[in-house]
């Protein structure tokens, strides 16, 4: 299941304080999808949404390597949107993506991964 927090920042404030905050933990922002954008390129209406991808080799190639299936939930993400003039930022705990993948003995690793994505939602909140 999803955390979702609100952020007590703009839209674009929530954005560039999660970039900013990613990098600094020494993450790689791999992609960022502007999905309101895509959905306007489409000929479709779409509150503003942001999906940030991101990662850290030494993080989740461990969980990728004890089963390559992980994969499918790796690289990390973060979308944030607004809504009625909020704005929220919402992941999927690292914890969920082993449970639901079987992942065992990483324990120490998957809290950690944790406990950097409620860090990156703490920053906006």
């Amino acid at each position: 299941m999803a955390v979702v927090t609100s952020s007590r920042y703009t839209y674009t404030d929530t954005i560039a304080r999660l970039t900013k905050s990613i990098r600094d933990a020494g993450n790689t922002i791999f992609a960022t999808i502007d999905q309101a954008a895509a959905a306007e390129r489409a000929g479709l209406a779409l509150r503003p949404t942001m999906l940030i991808i991101f990662g850290n080799p030494k993080g989740g190639t461990p969980l990728m390597d004890a089963d390559p299936l992980v994969a499918l939930d790796l690289p990390l993400k973060l979308l944030v949107w607004e809504e009625k003039a909020a704005v929220y930022v919402a992941y999927i705990p690292a914890s969920e993506v082993a449970v639901r993948n079987h992942i065992t003995g990483k324990d120490a690793l998957v809290a950690a991964m944790d406990a950097a994505l409620k860090g990156l939602a703490t920053c906006i909140a």
